[in-house]
């Protein structure tokens, strides 16, 4: 018997036209190497980016916002208390909050708070490579920022993980792995010039957030925001071979890529 994909193209074209119709406000609280490439991405796509970790308006706009981004790659004290702020204040408000938790695993100090945020409320969604998510469930994870093992290593932790946390897990890869412990959706989708150009990656958890504040299927929003940029990847780097060149037309590629791409190219499994 054929097992039908739990998350079809037609739901995430729909969900493309949602986010750029609904144009959500997403609050993210992220590393500064990324910042401003995180927010064009944000815009390209149809969302309104917000940026700031510090407790008192981070608390305020994490309540009001569409969805909440939460990436530890800079992470200081003073935008580890702007995190606890926010995560505190989506909960209390009913907002959902992707935690991204860049290099966890090798480094002590952001593996402790990403567990410290995980025990204070449950994220939406978790967005990581293969290592930072086996590191979430107990590895020892990868190389820095660099993962040392591919999504299909991490399947057996990925569930772990979203069945603790109730939880979508988002794995990035060669052929990404999202899945929330009962449904599992792969994205074959997206080029190798991706992994070349900061910030991608942390472009996805804050597309992601921008999903999860149009369609109440966190599954969905994860699987639309893997699509979304990896079709604009494969756009991209059509165009530009390069990186330099390359993280240009993604942006550029993000406002084209429509719900018709969506439906003529995306490769879900």
């Amino acid at each position: 018997m054929v097992v039908p994909i739990p998350v079809n193209v037609d739901d995430v074209a729909t969900a493309r036209e949602r986010l750029r119709a609904e144009s959500p406000l997403v609050h993210c609280l992220t590393n500064v190497v990324v910042a401003n490439f995180t927010a064009n991405a944000l815009l390209a796509a149809g969302a309104s980016p917000a940026m700031t970790d510090t407790v008192e308006d981070a608390e305020v706009l994490a309540g009001g916002a569409g969805a909440v981004l939460v990436n530890l790659g800079t992470v200081t004290y003073a935008s580890a208390d702007g995190m606890r702020a926010s995560v505190a204040a989506a909960a209390r408000n009913g907002r959902p909050w992707v935690l991204d938790p860049v290099a966890v695993g090798p480094l002590p100090w952001r593996t402790s708070l990403a567990g410290e945020l995980l025990t204070l409320a449950a994220p939406s969604v978790i967005r990581g490579n293969a290592s930072e998510v086996l590191a979430l469930d107990g590895g020892l994870g990868g190389r820095g920022v660099e993962s040392t093992a591919d999504p299909d290593e991490a399947v057996e932790g990925a569930n772990a993980l979203a069945a603790k946390y109730s939880s979508t897990v988002a794995v990035s890869g060669t052929v990404d792995l999202i899945t929330d412990g009962h449904r599992t959706v792969r994205v074959a989708n997206g080029h190798a010039l991706m992994t070349r150009v900061t910030g991608v990656g942390c472009a996805l958890g804050a597309l992601t957030a921008g999903f999860l504040a149009v369609v109440d299927d966190a599954l969905l929003a994860a699987v639309a925001a893997t699509v979304l940029l990896n079709l604009a990847g494969e756009a991209a780097a059509v165009r530009a071979p390069r990186p330099g060149s390359f993280a240009t037309a993604l942006i550029d590629e993000l406002d084209a890529t429509d719900a018709d791409r969506i439906r003529t190219h995306a490769r879900l499994g």
